[in-house]
Order: C-alpha cells, then sequence, then structure tokens
C-alpha cells in the first residue's frame, strides 16, 4: 500500500517537470535539470516512507517517474493544440 502512494506521488512531482522539459531544447541545461532536479525528491520519499531500495521497487517507482513526465509532455501539446496560452511553468499556465 506504501508503495502505491509513493509512485503516485512521484508520479504527481513529474509533472510539472515533464511539462517543463518538453518546452526546453533537446539536451541543453535545462532539459537536463527537468529531468534531474525530481530525483533527489524520489530518494528522500524512498528513505521516508521506509519502502528502502529493495529490487522490487525499482520497476514501479521508475514507470511512475516517466509516466508522470510523458503525462506532463501531454498536457503541454494539449494546450499547444488548443491555443491555449502557454508557458513553460504548468502552475503559471493552469493557474495564473
Amino acid at each position: 500500500m506504501i508503495l502505491l502512494v509513493v509512485s503516485i506521488i512521484v508520479f504527481v512531482i513529474n509533472i510539472p517537470f515533464g511539462y517543463w522539459r518538453v518546452s526546453e531544447k533537446n539536451y541543453s541545461l535545462n532539459w537536463f535539470l527537468s529531468i534531474h532536479i525530481p530525483i533527489p525528491f524520489v530518494v528522500i520519499l524512498r528513505i521516508y516512507s521506509n519502502i528502502g531500495f529493495a529490487l522490487y521497487t525499482y520497476p514501479i517507482l521508475v514507470f511512475s517517474f516517466f509516466a508522470g513526465q510523458f503525462f506532463g509532455k501531454y498536457i503541454y501539446k494539449f494546450r499547444a493544440k488548443k491555443s491555449l496560452p502557454i508557458s513553460k511553468c504548468i502552475c503559471v499556465d493552469l493557474f495564473g
């Protein structure tokens, strides 16, 4: 049960970073940062949730990580397709 909650949190954390990533040039510094900044948060979640670093947790959390990234990308592309205002920040676009 804890693994499911942590994987949902990892998914949600990665949505804004995926949104940011798609607006950056591939392999630029910001693109690199948008992928790697969430990693310490995932490690902290692993430690404080006591799921540890067991081998069976890796596929689930890696899937959640990339699913969040791709969902953020999907939101960006959807907003672009509908000609809605787009910036590099999902919070500004959705709530601003």
